[in-house]
């Protein structure tokens, strides 16, 4: 089951009291201000949570999948979130 921004909006609003619509603008500017970030090429560090950065992928061969083509794969920018310490042992104990 997948969570959708929606849930996590809602469930921000029942643990702080504020409005759905007070959050939802939160979170979007929230995710904005990542985006943002992220496009200048900076990292965004959570302590506790993660750290978000951009990795630069190499040029590289690949293959289609249905003909079998090698096709070629420029280089490219990715963002990669890298969860921290704290992070993985609550979700290895599957909760807080």
């Amino acid at each position: 089951m997948n969570t959708t921004k929606h849930d996590l909006v809602a469930a921000v609003a029942r643990g702080t009291g504020l409005t759905q619509s007070e959050i939802k603008i939160v979170v979007e500017e929230f995710l904005e201000a990542i985006a943002e970030e992220l496009e200048r090429g900076r990292t965004i560090e959570f302590r506790g949570f993660g750290t978000f950065s951009v990795k630069e992928r190499k040029a590289r061969p690949a293959r289609n999948p249905r003909t079998g083509e090698i096709v070629p794969l420029d280089r490219r920018k990715v963002a990669v979130f890298r969860y921290s310490g704290d992070l993985r042992e609550r979700i290895e104990s599957g909760g807080p």
